[in-house]
């Protein structure tokens, strides 16, 4: 009987010093959605700033990058750019959030069509 109270003791000490292993502690870094979240995207030269999760097709269209537009609902392909190296159909994408390296927040993300 005794080794069962030491069980659940432990068990109840194991749970309860686990609560905080869920909670979040970005010491700062979260994101409010009040504050305006801007990334910089480049193409030839033209830089640009581009609030985050604004259309691509935007982002694309205001750079002077023409990417080709054939189903406008992301099933053909023909629409895909490469930003920062990762392709992404400018028909349905959405713009990335700001990079963490500082190098590329100041040169920004590059866009090739």
């Amino acid at each position: 009987m005794k080794t069962v109270s030491h069980l659940f003791l432990l068990a109840a000490i194991i749970c309860f010093s686990s609560v905080n292993a869920f909670v979040s502690n970005n010491n700062g870094v979260a994101r409010k959605s009040s504050q305006l979240q801007m990334t910089i995207l480049s193409a030839g030269g033209k830089k640009a700033d581009f609030k985050e999760g604004s259309p691509l097709k935007n982002a694309c269209a205001k750079l002077g990058v023409k990417p080709k537009y054939s189903c406008k609902k992301g099933d053909c392909g023909s629409c895909t750019v490469s930003v920062g190296g990762s392709r992404i159909k400018a028909c349905v994408g959405k713009v990335p959030p700001m990079p963490r390296l500082k190098s590329l927040q100041e040169k920004g993300l590059e866009v090739k069509g």
